[in-house]
């Protein structure tokens, strides 16, 4: 693992120095550090944080320990972020990260955003949070890792050790909101950038913003699993809505249904 030794903090949670980043709060190390590099150029969530203007506002939806808007504080100091994270473990080093990095003002919901308020059954993978999710599925997320492995250079063999038991789940039940609920919770005038990240959940964000809300939404970035033409239904919910779509793929997930989602309405 790149960065410094992790040091075990309060509740099991550990603290670490992301390599040529600041010192998170996170509960696994590795999944920190690989997460990290998606906020590094060139990628969709390095892109879109250098493009928000000053006093943005980012709903950070499938938080988990907040990389995400750690990153952006560190472009813009003074952005706002409204944060949700399902898991309380995670949730848990969010709301640390946030009140360390993040700007005064900052809030963040334990809860699923889904595409109506509730309760959702959530799978949460301790050795892969990022993989997490209320539409967890354990062989396609191991295929997802192998081939991300394989692509980075790791011998067939030594990635099939890597995976194994790597999405040991545990399920338990979450609350659920919505992007509305969000908004009219947090008295969220403006959005600035809509982050999606949320496994195989990504239909169900949108169709939780209500009609009056699509206007106050500038950008949206999102992790998108095609599956089911998902890929195709997210970027056409979003032209219809008034924003350009551009779809790509980071080449370390070639021979996978991952891909990153940019959509901007112009003028905003």
């Amino acid at each position: 693992m790149t960065g410094d030794t992790v040091q075990a903090g309060p509740d099991e949670q550990l603290r670490l120095r992301l390599p040529a980043g600041p010192a998170v709060w996170c509960t696994n190390g590795p999944a920190a550090v690989a997460m990290w590099r998606e906020m590094q150029p060139p990628g969709a969530y390095h892109r879109v944080a250098h493009r928000l203007p000053a006093a943005a506002t980012v709903l950070d939806i499938g938080a988990n320990i907040g990389l995400m808007a750690v990153h952006c504080a560190r472009v813009r100091p003074d952005v706002r972020v409204v944060a949700a994270e399902p898991a309380p473990d995670l949730h848990a080093c969010l709301v640390r990260n946030l009140a360390e990095h993040a700007a005064p003002g900052w809030q963040a919901e334990c809860a699923a955003v889904a595409d109506r308020p509730g309760e959702l059954r959530f799978t949460y993978y301790p050795q892969a949070p990022g993989n997490s999710g209320v539409y967890a599925d354990r062989r396609a997320d191991d295929e997802i890792t192998l081939a991300y492995l394989r692509n980075s250079g790791v011998d067939a063999e030594d990635a099939e050790e890597l995976v194994e038991g790597l999405h040991d789940g545990i399920e338990f039940t979450v609350p659920a909101l919505t992007v509305s609920e969000l908004i009219r919770r947090h008295g969220v005038a403006r959005v600035d950038l809509l982050k999606v990240d949320v496994e195989r959940a990504e239909m169900d964000v949108l169709r939780g913003v209500e009609d009056e809300h699509w206007p106050l939404i500038g950008a949206v970035v999102a992790e998108v699993h095609d599956e089911d033409e998902r890929l195709a239904r997210f970027t056409a919910l979003l032209r219809s809505r008034g924003f350009t779509v551009t779809a790509r793929q980071d080449p370390l997930l070639k021979g996978t249904g991952l891909y990153d989602v940019e959509a901007e309405r112009h003028g905003f």
